[in-house]
């Protein structure tokens, strides 16, 4: 049976980075040995992520000034990196997921934190709007893409102060005018590549402004100065991330890819709103292309432990809702073919075919 995998990370990946990975641990481009155990010092590996940073600044046509780094930790340390190099004082927050608050929280360990809006009073189902960026603050933090809730910030926001995003979860789906952006980062785990690798893209003349001494694995000019390689950086995910970023190009680039996730997106967001059963969970405006979240309508939610059993036994992988919201979510990534879409699909109809 065709397993269709709607994990919300780690996730799908392109077969082809699969494979091409897959080589490359028993043979690196015919050198004899494997990624795993070649020095990361070599000539061999320094071309391997010299690519991945000319495709990354390529796909999102980053401006000069910018540099994209790869390093650890997640995108749980960058929520301690960013205040650290970045905080004097005051920054401001945007709350709109466990994320979001997440990020919030570390930057509190550093000064005063500004949370200009929350959706948190109607469980995080819609991103705010008419909320004022302070023009005090040192910078301005949003999550982009909130996996939990399925909402999403699809626009660029003109910020009066540095904007910083965590784009863990949607990055390179959808075209990004980079220089409204100080800093973007995120775990590569959910659209880019497998677990273990953190991207950066900062802007460089944002650091050295606070008189706040750094430990040198938490300065951006660290990483900068050493071109990722400081300490042993994550080998085997970055070569990944190198052939997610040579996949999406052939495919056309992140505006094909855009138009690609719309669809899909579009599809699934038909189904569910023209369903007797299923009911979205965010509000329509504010929805997620990465991460459709839904429930069973209030008089059929004793079949939700039926559906999901309905589903697996169909192939469907990962379409468990996160543990603090219930119901379902259908992860969309960039990796996911139509085809999988249309087999959720499918199978919902079937499944209210034979509740409704």
């Amino acid at each position: 049976m065709k397993k269709h995998n709607f994990n919300a990370g780690p996730s799908i990946l392109p077969q082809v980075a699969i494979e091409n990975t897959a080589k490359a641990v028993l043979d690196l481009n015919g050198i004899g040995m494997s990624i795993l155990e070649i020095s990361h010092r070599s000539k061999d590996f320094q071309a391997v992520i010299d690519e991945a940073v000319a495709l990354f600044k390529e796909l999102l046509n980053i401006p000069e000034g910018y540099q994209v780094l790869f390093l650890g930790g997640g995108a749980s340390l960058q929520f301690c990196m960013v205040p650290f190099n970045l905080m004097n004082k005051k920054t401001a927050y945007l709350e709109t997921g466990v994320w979001a608050k997440k990020a919030a929280k570390e930057a509190k360990f550093f000064g005063d934190v500004d949370i200009v809006a929350s959706s948190a009073d109607k469980n995080f189902s819609y991103i705010p709007k008419g909320y004022t960026i302070p023009a005090d603050a040192d910078y301005f933090h949003i999550t982009t893409n909130n996996t939990i809730y399925g909402t999403e910030i699809r626009t660029d926001i003109n910020s009066p102060v540095p904007l910083i995003a965590d784009m863990s979860s949607d990055i390179l789906s959808r075209p990004v005018d980079v220089s409204k952006y100080a800093l973007i980062y995120g775990g590569a785990q959910k659209n880019l590549g497998p677990a273990g690798v953190t991207f950066v893209i900062v802007r460089e003349d944002i650091l050295g402004k606070n008189e706040r001494p750094i430990p040198t694995m938490l300065d951006y000019r660290t990483h900068i100065k050493e071109g990722s390689m400081f300490n042993t950086p994550p080998c085997l995910p970055i070569f990944t991330v190198k052939e997610t970023l040579k996949w999406i190009k052939s495919i056309g680039g992140v505006r094909e890819m855009e138009k690609i996730n719309i669809e899909k997106a579009g599809l699934l967001y038909d189904a569910i709103d023209r369903s007797k059963i299923f009911v979205g969970t965010a509000e329509k405006d504010s929805r997620s292309l990465m991460n459709i979240c839904f429930v069973m309508k209030e008089e059929y939610k004793d079949k939700e432990d039926a559906f999901m059993e309905f589903a697996k036994g169909r192939g469907m992988i990962g379409i468990k809702g996160h543990r603090s919201v219930g119901g379902f979510r259908a992860s969309t990534y960039n990796a996911l073919p139509m085809e999988s879409v249309h087999a959720l699909i499918e199978c919902m109809e079937e499944f209210e075919k034979l509740n409704a």
